[in-house]
């Protein structure tokens, strides 16, 4: 724990001005982002009597090892770099907002040349309209089954839409008058945007027009005697209300608010918050957060101003912003919502009306989901730290293991060796520190060899990390470690305990692993799969947990994910191998001339054989291209040649393969969480 005195700037050193500052601990990572008017007024204010600090602001202070800050010319410029620097370094006392649960939105797709109405979840993505969040996905689907029969507007995937054009017969949607069927030409590009273009107007909220327009139109259908067509529209204004009563109206003067109520304690912080367009509430979703800083009202209303609208432009950022409490820099933080948007935005508290109304609903809500998530974490802390203390009691350890690593070793008969690394702190996943690992030492099936190797790597990297703290000292011919700019690095924490996939000679590998690098503060054990035994290193008889408890579960869950994740990048790792091409060895052939080639020649068997000035006649080919490509088919070996088993027949290869670089069937692979430690 260091003295905030160690490290306290000079009298005169700090800015009066506006600007950002970093706390760092001893490691250099960043523990707290803050802004301030006035840096030095700001900054002294830390580095008074650590007994007069509130707490929370006192655990900071004292972790910390070094300040550092950042001069703008505005205090708006210190929010945006403030909200940009801790999405970057995700400093730990800072107060981040996480979601209760994952909140879907209807998208349409505007990017693309046949607009396509689906559910989307995750990151917002360029050029896609957005509505929501909801709170459940079959309410969108049930508002846009509703909507669809008045506007006909693509719901199917890529592969489905490229199907139908294929054989010129649109899906059943098209036949029942819920699609357009642009896959099959009924309607053109432009004329199913424009059905796009209206959904999302009628979506956005500007409903009044277009009923009019309808109903005008019913009528005047009905005096011309069209009565089936008037009937067809008196159908398609009633589906439209009914999908406008799924909003209700709560807002009389069709207004575009976005209302935000905190419910809080000591400890944590629940926020909620209403989207309303056009007088409906449009979506809702909520934060549940540590408050790790000391913070009010005023601030946490900030931290979410900064999450909710810190990646929003345009009409995405409402005309007015309805808050329980006004931050201290109210101006400052408008002036930034007007910049995202593009026009005024309005920030302020209720005083009367519906609006107040409305605004004491959305506290309910997030008194209610305070309480509720209160109630279940208070069971799911008392499980996981009964399980962390039966681990420690089996295993003897000094305290509860919060931080517990598994490594897992995953090939298919000896090819395409890899290993996992997964990591749990407090009981629970933490995937952003997840790795992997390709093999390197050996080739061939050695579990126990590729364990060691693995432990060692990855704890050779924990101990440059101490390096840059001198708590370390370097071995002869050790390169230098690259100065740290504060991220959270690969390496830099030390489990408590290490835990193998394996019996008695993995466990012995890792503890040798250990001992070689001279680290003799990490535990470590083995969990092995038939009767789910736990071994110690140096230990004949194993550790045997009962059936029931939940330490055992634990390790259960640790060793299950980190096989779960060796497994995955395995199966990756073979499914490119198997997908490669004798061109992928090609220097400078990228993966468009690859194409190119391909198309041209009609498979890789004919491209070996043609001539160097054939392949010159490939546009984008020229004639060294040529002479590499020629030479690096010479030298690769063919594949042997197809064989009916039923007749013992060579079949003459005539279809040209898949398209270079691209999965069968246009699959695509299945992403990881986290990159490969080569």
């Amino acid at each position: 724990m260091a003295d905030p005195s160690s490290y306290r700037p000079q009298p005169g050193q700090i800015p009066d001005s506006p600007g950002v500052y970093k706390f760092r601990d001893e490691h250099r990572r960043v523990i707290y982002v803050g802004k301030a008017k006035s840096l030095r007024q700001r900054l002294a204010s830390y580095f008074q009597d650590v007994a007069g600090l509130h707490p929370r602001t006192a655990t900071m202070v004292t972790t910390a090892a070094s300040v550092e800050w950042t001069v703008v010319s505005t205090e708006v410029e210190a929010l945006q770099l403030e909200y940009s620097w801790i999405k970057e370094f995700d400093p730990r006392f800072n107060v981040k907002y996480r979601d209760d649960k994952s909140y879907p939105s209807l998208a349409v797709t505007m990017n693309e040349e046949y607009p396509r109405v689906q559910v989307m979840r995750g990151p917002k993505k360029k050029g896609v309209r957005y509505f929501g969040p909801y709170g459940h996905a079959w309410a969108i689907r049930e508002t846009v089954d509703l909507m669809l029969r008045v506007f006909p507007v693509r719901t199917c995937s890529a592969g489905v839409f490229k199907r139908s054009a294929q054989i010129g017969r649109p899906c059943l949607l098209g036949y029942i008058g819920k699609c357009s069927a642009p896959c099959v030409g009924r309607v053109t590009p432009d004329e199913h945007r424009e059905l796009a273009e209206d959904f999302c107007d009628f979506m956005a909220g500007r409903t009044g027009t277009y009923l009019s327009r309808l109903e005008k139109e019913m009528h005047e259908a009905a005096e011309e005697m069209e009565y089936e067509k008037a009937a067809r529209l008196r159908d398609d204004i009633g589906a439209l209300r009914r999908a406008m009563e799924k909003n209700a109206v709560v807002l009389a003067d069709a207004t575009d608010a976005d209302l935000i109520a905190v419910a809080e304690d000591e400890l944590e912080a629940a926020v909620q918050i209403f989207h309303v367009r056009g007088g409906r509430v449009r979506g809702q979703r909520g934060w549940v957060t540590d408050k790790v800083e000391a913070v009010d009202t005023a601030g946490l209303v900030e931290h979410a101003l900064q999450q909710l609208y810190g990646e929003e432009k345009g009409e995405a950022v409402p005309k007015e912003v309805l808050v329980p409490a006004l931050p201290e820099d109210t101006p400052v933080l408008s002036q930034w919502l007007a910049d995202r948007r593009g026009s005024q935005v309005s920030l302020r508290i209720p005083q009367r009306g519906d609006k107040k109304a409305l605004m004491e609903t959305v506290h309910r809500n997030a008194l209610q989901s305070l309480a509720l998530h209160k109630t279940k974490r208070a069971s799911d802390l008392t499980t996981r730290s009964r399980a962390l203390e039966e681990i420690a009691e089996a295993l003897e350890l000094d305290s509860a293991p919060l931080r517990i690593e598994c490594f897992d070793i995953s090939h298919l008969q000896g090819d395409d060796v890899v290993a996992s690394m997964v990591v749990f702190e407090d009981g629970l996943a933490r995937k952003s520190e997840y790795r992997r690992f390709q093999i390197k030492s050996h080739l061939g099936q050695d579990d126990v060899r590729s364990m060691h190797e693995v432990v060692s790597r990855r704890f050779r990297r924990y101990l440059q990390e101490k390096l840059k703290t001198g708590e370390w000292e370097a071995e002869e011919g050790e390169g230098a470690v690259p100065e740290d700019d504060g991220r959270p690095k690969r390496f830099a924490y030390p489990p408590q305990l290490v835990v193998v996939d394996g019996g008695q000679p993995q466990v012995a590998a890792a503890k040798r692993a250990l001992e070689e690098l001279g680290v003799d503060d990490v535990a470590v054990c083995g969990l092995a799969k038939r009767l789910e035994e736990v071994w110690l290193p140096g230990e004949d008889d194993p550790v045997v947990l009962p059936r029931t408890s939940e330490g055992l579960y634990l390790l259960q869950r640790v060793r299950d994910e980190a096989h779960r994740f060796a497994i995955q990048y395995q199966r990756n790792k073979r499914g490119k191998r198997l997908k490669s091409s004798p061109l992928d060895e090609v220097p400078g052939l990228g993966e468009s001339r690859k194409q190119a080639l391909v198309k041209h020649f009609g498979s890789v068997k004919k491209l070996r054989q043609a001539t160097i000035d054939q392949i010159c006649e490939v546009p984008g080919i020229g004639r060294k291209t040529a002479e590499t490509v020629a030479a690096a088919l010479a030298g690769a070996v063919p594949a042997g040649p197809a064989v009916n088993t039923a007749t013992g027949e060579i079949i003459e290869d005539e279809t040209p393969p898949p398209r270079v670089g691209a999965p069968p069937g246009g699959s695509r692979e299945p992403s990881s969480e986290r990159g490969t430690e080569q």
